[in-house]
């Protein structure tokens, strides 16, 4: 018998042609994905799927900023900042998605169609409570709310998993890189309209100043009825996706088969990432991506909200994002040709100095706000132009350490299960975002002095330390003063921390980088 090593040249020609003669019949056969016959209506019917995913991360995103107007305190701030951590934690139950399923109805739908139903049953629901919750006598109901939204943000993680695992069969194989642009340009589509659009339409300032001619109490939209339509909206095209597409059994049965992890049980899909998690340098990893943004936590997660309490509208702030889309679009582009080399993360150490320093332009944006405000509580376009400014290049550190850590993960991952590998790394990442978002915004009202300003001798002693001292003091004639606000304290401390851990993180970064491949594979099979 003749080993393939042994095989003459004209036989290991004809092997080449045969391979490449098979290669560019499968590219012929590739759907073409301009056309609507072709690819094309599954290109428009991911992307829509993933716009309809961005309504309610984008609605989400908004309600601190309504909260803020309403005078909440930062501790209830970081309370709703829960709803924000499902997307952080569907790696919890994503095994549980992508194993369990009817063969009848297919197995992307059999989670896609419940969930994108109760999507929308929540809205239609919430649309008539959620005035209630955010105009309650006291104050917003921020327990209620805070469950309602991590609700919506927990079905909408969910869809996400399904979608992203239909997205890898809908498509042909040669054209799923497209699922990865529909995931971004619709999920950012969604976001926009949820975000941007509701939050400027929801004005009544942005409204009589820029599509009124006469001014009214109230903007064009109101949340209520916006959840009220995309409610509706939901229902309507699931039940459209429901009966009008089916699934290809056939492709997901050949992807199957061509993925090993797509095989997996559920025991086996949280086997797989007790695995990767045992391996040492996943672990250190793991250490870094959860510590890492400890020093910016103030500037990300409060400044925002101090400027709309400096009274900036809370409309003029979102727009600011319009302008930075095309920077966030050219940025990842220029950044990889940094990132592409055997040391990606260099580009991650090189960033979080002047990252870090940004907590002190943020922090004296907000200091010097006031002076711009006008008596009418108006302010200069040039303040708008500085806010731009400065988020512009925030968002090339921003933009920088993103790039960096998304290739390194595409470094390290171990091809033979490189999806659970990769989401395994994102959530973490994601997680180490939040928490200490979460914890930024709890520590503002506790490292903030306040006294009561009065002449009733009877409540000199009053710090203001909580909406019922504050309440007591405001209905005794009184006033409550910041004599220190606690944004500064934690400001400054943050970044304290920040320079530390770059001391220390930068060690341990380069060792990571430093060591074998080897160290980053599971070597147990499956």
């Amino acid at each position: 018998m003749r080993k393939r090593g042994d095989l003459q040249p004209e036989n290991e020609r004809s092997l080449i042609q045969n391979e490449s003669n098979y290669e560019i019949k499968e590219m012929k056969e590739a759907p073409n994905v301009w056309s609507w016959k072709g690819e094309g209506r599954n290109i428009a019917l991911l992307f829509f799927l993933y716009l309809l995913q961005g309504i309610p991360l984008g609605l989400i995103a908004s309600i601190p900023l309504m909260l803020q107007n309403r005078h909440v305190s930062y501790k209830e701030q970081a309370e709703f900042s829960l709803v924000f951590w499902p997307f952080s934690l569907k790696l919890l139950w994503a095994p549980i998605v992508d194993s369990l399923y009817s063969s009848r109805m297919g197995r992307r739908k059999t989670w896609l169609v419940p969930v994108q139903y109760l999507l929308g049953i929540a809205m239609l629901f919430l649309s008539t409570k959620v005035d209630q919750y955010l105009d309650a006598e006291a104050s917003p109901n921020i327990k209620t709310l805070t469950i309602a939204f991590f609700i919506l943000n927990f079905l909408a993680a969910t869809q996400d998993i399904a979608v992203d695992g239909w997205a890898l069969t809908m498509l042909h194989k040669k054209n799923v890189g497209y699922a990865s642009t529909c995931n971004s340009v619709g999920q950012t589509a969604g976001y926009f309209l949820g975000y941007v659009v509701f939050v400027a339409f929801e004005s009544a300032d942005f409204c009589n100043k820029y599509l009124r001619s006469e001014p009214e109490p109230n903007g064009l939209l109101t949340l209520s009825g916006f959840l009220h339509f995309w409610g509706i909206v939901f229902l309507i095209t699931t039940t459209l996706v429901w009966f009008l597409k089916k699934e290809d059994n056939a492709q997901e049965n050949q992807h199957n088969t061509e993925d090993a992890e797509q095989n997996l049980s559920i025991v086996d899909s949280y086997k797989l990432l007790l695995k990767i998690f045992k391996l040492p340098a996943i672990q250190w990893t793991v250490v870094v991506l959860l510590t890492c943004k400890i020093g910016f936590s103030a500037s990300d997660a409060v400044s925002g909200l101090k400027l709309v309490e400096m009274g900036v509208p809370k409309a003029q702030l979102a727009l600011l994002a319009v302008p930075l889309v095309p920077l966030q679009i050219v940025l990842p582009l220029f950044i990889s040709r940094y990132t592409a080399g055997p040391r990606p993360m260099q580009v991650f150490i090189n960033a979080i100095p002047y990252r870090l320093m940004f907590g002190f332009v943020y922090a004296g944006l907000v200091w010097v706000t006031p002076s711009f405000k006008s008596e009418d509580g108006q302010f200069p376009f040039y303040y708008y132009l500085i806010i731009l400014i400065i988020y512009a290049v925030h968002q090339v550190t921003v933009y920088s350490m993103f790039v960096a850590v998304m290739a390194f993960f595409a470094k390290v991952s171990d091809p033979a299960v490189g999806g659970t590998y990769m989401t395994l790394l994102n959530t973490v990442c994601n997680l180490g975002g939040n928490w200490p978002s979460t914890l930024a915004l709890w520590s503002v009202d506790a490292l903030t002095w306040k006294n009561c300003q009065s002449d009733n001798p009877e409540i000199l002693d009053n710090k203001c330390r909580n909406a019922a001292e504050t309440l007591v003091c405001t209905e005794a004639g009184g006033q409550c003063i910041v004599e220190l606000d606690g944004f500064y304290v934690e400001s400054f401390i943050c970044i304290m921390i920040g320079y530390i851990w770059l001391h220390w993180g930068r060690k341990i970064i380069q060792q990571l980088q430093s060591k074998d491949e080897s160290a980053w594979k599971v070597r147990n099979n499956m």
